[in-house]
């Protein structure tokens, strides 16, 4: 099924991407996140541009598309020129 990335015990679990990677976390909604490392079991990643981590297990991360990618850069930068971030 689309935007699951679920790891079954027979399956390989996803390789762990490069710092900076964009992916979605599908257990909240579909969020995109900055991928940071690896903490224990979980991966670590935090909203684009800054902000609190959070960590997910990789089973439920996806690489996020293109079009995702470009809504979250966009909101950094809209939330960059309001003056909320540097």
């Amino acid at each position: 099924m689309y935007g699951e990335n679920v790891c079954p015990n027979h399956e390989r679990c996803p390789r762990v991407p490069d710092p900076g990677t964009l992916l979605v976390d599908t257990t909240r909604g579909d969020r995109v996140g900055e991928f940071r490392g690896v903490a224990g079991f979980y991966w670590s990643l935090r909203p684009v541009g800054g902000g609190i981590e959070w960590e997910v297990e990789p089973r439920y991360v996806r690489p996020a598309l293109l079009m995702e990618q470009l809504r979250a850069r966009t909101a950094r930068l809209n939330a960059r020129s309001r003056g909320e971030v540097l």
